[in-house]
């Protein structure tokens, strides 16, 4: 376990790009569907309980959070989508926000793609995938809140997950994932190393 990740601080709040830190270095961004369990992850992977705000609301991240590792080095938060009880209009705005974090922002270096065990593969997810795959921005999936099922109904998703990415012509790699019990954290810090290496 890499010790780097719980030095971890939250730097600022960006309600659009032009409010981020300076882009140079490299950023690591955490997507996902509202109540997927990202900000969870977030807290889980720096080993701190409230560094990302968690809450019992679905669709409470509603700006770009940015978390420093170690200099020039980056966590982003992103939105959590497509929450139903978000009005349509703050959804736009959401969406906005992150394609313009996606297409803009030269340091994103990896894309965390969390997933609620029992819901994959949403359409948002799909979305999310098919972006990496045209912008070769490499992809890591996690398959949170397996504590929610038993270990073998966790396992058959992750292998019905992986068929289905079968289709998928770009390299990404996925796994489960559990803050709770936490399952899965050395696994995501050989990944968010690899990248940070760039």
């Amino acid at each position: 376990m890499n010790p780097v990740y719980h030095q971890a601080k939250f730097i600022n709040s960006a309600p659009q790009l032009s409010d981020a830190p300076k882009d140079e270095g490299l950023e690591i961004a955490f997507a996902g569907r509202s109540n997927a369990g990202k900000s969870s992850a977030i807290n889980t992977l720096t080993r701190q309980k409230s560094l990302a705000r968690i809450s019992k609301t679905p669709g409470r991240t509603q700006l770009l959070n940015f978390f420093e590792i170690e200099a020039g080095k980056r966590f982003v938060d992103l939105p959590g989508y497509g929450y139903a009880k978000v009005p349509l209009s703050v959804r736009k705005q959401w969406g906005k926000m992150i394609e313009d974090y996606l297409i803009k922002r030269e340091a994103l270096c990896g894309i965390v793609l969390v997933m609620d065990v029992r819901h994959p593969l949403t359409e948002f997810d799909w979305q999310m995938i098919g972006w990496c795959g045209e912008s070769s921005i490499p992809l890591h999936i996690l398959l949170t809140k397996m504590d929610k099922i038993n270990y073998g109904a966790a396992k058959n998703t992750l292998l019905k997950v992986e068929a289905e990415l079968n289709t998928v012509d770009f390299p990404l790699s996925l796994q489960l994932f559990s803050a709770v019990k936490k399952i899965g954290i050395d696994e995501v810090h050989q990944v968010l190393d690899n990248w940070f290496k760039k």
